[in-house]
Formats: C-alpha cells, structure tokens, sequence
C-alpha cells in the first residue's frame, strides 16, 4: 500500500528539475523567445495571405468599374462627334449606321453586361477572361451607388431607345445622338461614382489588413525587445569584463588588436578574433569598392585594383557557361597590358569535365602551349599570362561562372590566395550579379525601345541586327587602327552595338500619315520628319536624367547616336548642322553602318543596291556626309561586315 502510493511521485521530481534547469538556460530562453516570434509571424504572413488571397479578384472589379466609366464616356464622346457631323445623304447615313450605331451597340452590350454581373454578384468568365466565375460581396455604399448607377443606365438607355425610334433597322441616330449629349452628364457621373464607391470599398478592406499587421509588427518588435533584454542581461553582461577590449572594435575601429592577455579559450577567442578583425578591415574595405560599380566593367576593375593588396592581378575575366554546358563565354574583361581577348568569345577547359567545386590554381599555363585554339588556358599564355586561378561562381538564376584572375610571372598563387578567394566568393557573387542584373535591365530596356521605334515601321526586316553589328565591326577596327585608338575601347565598342538599334527611337513622335507615307515628302512633311532626331534625344536625355539621379549614366551613347545620326561631316545634315569632329564619333559610325544597310537591303519602294555600288556611294560621300576615317575603317572591315550582310540578308 505505502509503494503503491508513492511510486508514481519518484521519477516526476528529476523531470521537473531537469525542465527548469532547462529553462534557465540562455539557449531555451532564446530559443523559446524565437519559436514565438516565429508563431507569431508565421500567423501574421498565413493571415495576410489569407486575406490577399481573397483580394485577388478586386483588381478585376476596379478594372470592369474602370471599363464602365471608359465605356460611358465613349458613347457621348461619339455621339458628340456624330453631332458635329451629321450626315447629309444617305451614303454618309449608312456610313455611320455601321460605324456609330455599331460601335453603340456594342458599348450598350458591354455596359449591360458588367451592370447586370455586378448586381447578380458575380462576375461571369467570360467577361473577366478567367477560368472560372468570380462570386463578389460589396459593402453598403458600394450596394447603394450601385442600385443607383443601374437605375440611371437603365434610364439613361431607354431613352436612347425611344429616340432611336420603333425601326432599328433604320434608326434615328441624330435624335439618339442629341439625347446622349444632353443627358450624358448623368451617366458619367453615376459611371464615376460606383468606381469611387468600388475603390473606397478597397482601400478599407486593405486598410484593415494594413492595421493588423502594424499590431503583429508591433507586438514582434516588443518581443525582440525582450529577447534583447535577455540576451544583455544573461549573456552580455556577465561577459562584459572578458571583452571589454572589444570596444574599440564593436565602435568601428576594424583592424585594431586586442591584447592576448590568456592561453584559455578566452585567450584563444581573442587570437581568432584579431584575425577576423584584420580581415573585416580588408574585406569591408574592399567591399565598399566593390560596390561602387555601376557596370560590370568598373566593377571588375575595382576588384583587381583592390585584390592587388590579398594576391597578384594583372587580368581578370568573368566568364558564364554557355546554353549547351560545352564552353565557356566571355562576358566581360579587365587587363593591364595593351592586349586583350575577344569579348563573347567561346572557349573549352582542358580535360572531360574539370572539377569546378572549389577554386582551380593553374601554376604554369605554359603547360597548355600548343593546345586548340579555342583552349582557355592556352589563350591566356598565347596574351602574355603565366599562371592563373580560377573562381567558380553561381549567378543570378543559378547560372554557372567563373571569375578567373591571371599573373603575368608563373607560380604566382599560392594555397592562401584560393583559401581567401573561396572566402570572399559570396561578397563577389553578390556584387557582380548586381551589376550584371543592371545592364541586362539597360540591354532589355534598349531593346524594347529599340522595338518600338520600329514597330513604326515594320518593313525594316533584319535592319537594326544588321546595321547595330556593322557599326560595333567599324568601332572594333577604329579601337585597333586609326586616328581614334584612344577614344575606343571594349566598353565604347559594346555601347555602339547596344544604342545603334535606337538610332530611329525619334520616329515614335512622327504622325503615321507621314512616317508610312509610300511616296516622296513634300517640303511641309519632310521638315517634320527632320525632327525626329531631336524627338529621340530629348526622349533619352529624360530616360538619363532619371538614372543620373541614381547614380548612374547608361544613355549617353544612346542619346549622341539618336540625336546625331543625321548629321553629315560637311555640316550640311540636321537637327544642328555639326561638322567634322563636332559630331560625336557613335554617331558617325552608325551613319554609315545605316546608310550602307539601307542601300543594300531591299524595300518595297525600290530594289537593294549591289554592294560594289553602295560602296561607291560610300567612297563618293566620304568627306561630305561620312567621316572619311570610318568609311576607311569600314571597308577595312568588308570580310566581316559580308559575313553579316550574308548570314542576316533581308530578302
């Protein structure tokens, strides 16, 4: 009796000791504040998303409310217009009894069929162009503005009906008309309201979603609050002494050494942290270079002038993996020396398949003499580098780089060097994809715009692929032989092909009757067409002032190309009348890579020239409407402009 009465409280106390020994410990504390602040913002996403997920179809109500102002205000601004030119025959009457009163018919349609879904509380599927129907629920004001919006339409359309008289067939469309005008205010207006209503309606429902959250908010940052506490007071505080020379550090002063005043693991954690003070100091340092990047190329040139102080750097490359996996692409470069490799260039690495897990030091690339041309390793001996290491790296999206450094002496890397690269490899990663997402954004942007200038004027065919190659082939020789070598360099030569395309951007501001007019100008035409230089640099002289109030300059190029392209080297061109070198190189270049595509491209107005011919023209207009040095360079270039011309031929 006695063992049976007390033999069930033996083993519950060391479990209840064990419980609070427990709970006094800093990591339950901790841990326990964490699990509950992550409860708690588990349950504030979960009900966010909840209440998101029910917001999801207010979009398409605004969007049909917006389609019911939209419609109202189309039917008496067509009525109007049908007012202002009534017709006088009967010719011009069934003219407009297809036009008018067909587009009347569909808007009445297109009314009652939103106003009818509204007030049934449902939005069908086909009319929203989802898969399914969208069951609603409005507040009372939303209720009340709608009664009162379907009751004016349903008047405001019988009315319309009367004046439209019994024979549909042969309406009275300037009786309809004249009441549409008349009573139209009333329409718009109800039209106007119920967007309002719907919208307010909207707002108050977010507004309550906004409001939870800043209690949610509140209540994390109370918990942090005491998880701060706790962490002073049980762990910071009793530790206080011990790291008291940490200060100095704690305040900003990166590179200071504390002094090792003990051989115990005090001792030991002032030693390991002396080291990560030295290295802090170097690597925010080097990071905050880094960032300063704005493109990919000033971003790679801080990195080699700031790596010069961790391990030797006389070039550096990104590199990302092709499409197929097989080759690696060279994306962008930095070199010391006057010699440098082919940009977009396709290059293997020795062997099947290199172990790129970690970073490859290549002591000697003389061991690679003689290998294919394409051999990356090879490449870089043949440009005058002796050793190398390479730096894998995961891009944006999970793609495959690597940023590969090079030494002009052999053996010029050491294990410590690829210990810090591996270290450093996320701040680099990050960097780089910052600038690399930039100027896929500036690639993007240009092409679009590029798009819609000529989207204008579809004829063009191939026009801006083949004249944007033709003038980077003209800059890349300019770079190399010539009076301009020091002006042209990989970057200048990559924002010619870039901003070539948006030569015509201007174009976007001419009147179609004019831009597509099949026959010749006349002087009152062609004045305006003349402007549409000016039109695409004021265009991108806005795009620039915007992005220079980021910090950044990407449409300089653009905006000598599109607002220059016209110019001729005699001055006898437009908008400005620039002669000679007074007119931007970019802009040079591209005139003669557009004038050559033209001539010899065919167009429905005429037949392509003969390349002979067109470079007769050329050689004619060198000196008056080109610049001699870049038709020089130009047919310096013939090879690959044919290869172009030949692979890319408008037919």
């Amino acid at each position: 009796m006695h063992n049976s009465e007390t033999a069930p409280t033996i083993p519950a106390q060391p479990v209840k000791d064990r419980l609070t020994a427990w709970l006094k410990t800093i990591r339950a504390q901790v841990g326990l504040a964490l699990a509950a602040l992550f409860l708690l913002l588990a349950g504030s996403v979960a009900y966010t998303l909840y209440e998101l997920d029910l917001r999801k179809h207010d979009y398409e109500i605004l969007n049909l409310a917006g389609q019911l102002r939209v419609t109202s205000h189309a039917m008496v601004n067509q009525a109007g217009n049908y007012l202002k030119d009534t017709p006088t025959d009967y010719e011009a009457y069934n003219r407009d009894l297809r036009l008018f009163y067909g587009d009347l018919q569909r808007n009445i349609a297109l009314y009652d069929k939103i106003i009818s879904n509204f007030e049934a509380r449902r939005l069908d599927a086909d009319l929203t162009g989802k898969h399914e129907t969208i069951y609603c629920t409005w507040d009372e004001r939303s209720k009340s503005q709608l009664s009162r919006t379907a009751d004016i339409w349903r008047t405001y359309r019988a009315g319309m009906f009367k004046q439209l008289g019994d024979d549909l067939a042969q309406p009275r469309l300037n009786y309809a008309a004249a009441y549409m005008v008349t009573n139209g205010k009333m329409l718009l207006d109800a039209s106007n309201d119920l967007a309002i209503a719907f919208q307010t309606m909207m707002e108050g429902k977010l507004a309550l979603i906004r409001l939870f959250n800043q209690i949610i908010l509140g209540l994390a940052a109370g918990l942090m609050l005491g998880l701060v506490a706790l962490i002073y007071f049980n762990l910071v505080r009793p530790l206080r002494q011990t790291v008291s020379g940490f200060a100095r550090v704690a305040r900003g002063d990166f590179g200071h050494q504390v002094p090792v005043q003990t051989g115990n693991e005090i001792g030991q954690m002032t030693r390991a942290f002396n080291q990560l003070s030295e290295r802090l100091h170097a690597l925010f340092r080097l990071t905050d270079r880094i960032n300063q990047g704005n493109t990919l190329d000033d971003s790679l040139r801080f990195i080699a002038e700031e790596f010069r102080d961790f391990l030797p750097v006389d070039w550096v490359g990104l590199f990302f993996q092709s499409a197929d996996g097989t080759r690696w692409v060279l994306e962008r470069q930095h070199d010391t020396g006057p010699r440098t490799l082919r940009e977009a260039g396709h290059f293997m690495l020795p062997g099947d398949k290199p172990d790129l897990s970690q970073p490859l030091n290549i002591a000697d690339l003389s061991q690679y003499r003689g290998a294919r041309a394409d051999d990356l390793f090879a490449t870089l001996h043949r440009y005058g580098f002796a050793s190398a290491t390479l730096l894998p790296m995961a891009g944006a999206a999970n793609s495959q780089a690597l940023l590969i450094f090079a030494a002009r002496q052999p053996g010029s890397y050491t294990t410590e060097h690829v210990e810090f690269l591996s270290n450093v490899a996320g701040q680099i990663t990050h960097s780089l994809d910052k600038t690399v997402f930039l100027e896929n954004l500036v690639v993007a942007t240009v092409q679009g715009l590029a798009k819609l200038a000529e989207s204008r004027d579809p004829e063009t065919g191939d026009h801006l692929l083949r004249m944007a190659l033709y003038a980077a082939i003209v800059a890349e020789e300019l770079g190399e032989n010539g009076e301009y070598r020091e002006q042209i360099n990989t970057a200048y030569v990559r924002e010619v092909f870039q901003f070539a395309p948006m030569h015509d951007i201007g174009k976007v501001g001419i009147a179609d009757h004019i831009l597509l007019k099949p026959g010749r100008l006349d002087e009152e035409q062609r004045r305006e067409m003349e402007r549409h230089p000016s039109i695409g640099g004021e265009v991108l002289r806005r795009c620039e002032a915007q992005v220079n109030g980021l910090g950044y300059s990407i449409f300089r190029v653009a905006i000598e190309i599109a607002e220059c392209h016209h110019e001729k080297f005699d001055g006898s061109g437009y908008p400005k009348g620039l002669q000679g070198e007074a007119i931007p190189l970019s802009a040079r270049i591209v005139a003669v890579a557009d004038v050559f595509d033209a001539l010899t491209s065919k167009r429905p107005y005429k037949e392509a020239w003969p390349v002979e011919r067109a470079l007769g023209l050329l050689d004619e207009e060198a000196g008056r409407h080109f610049d001699p040095e870049v038709v020089a360079a130009f047919k310096r270039s013939l090879p690959r402009v044919m290869a172009i011309y030949d692979q890319h031929k408008h037919v």
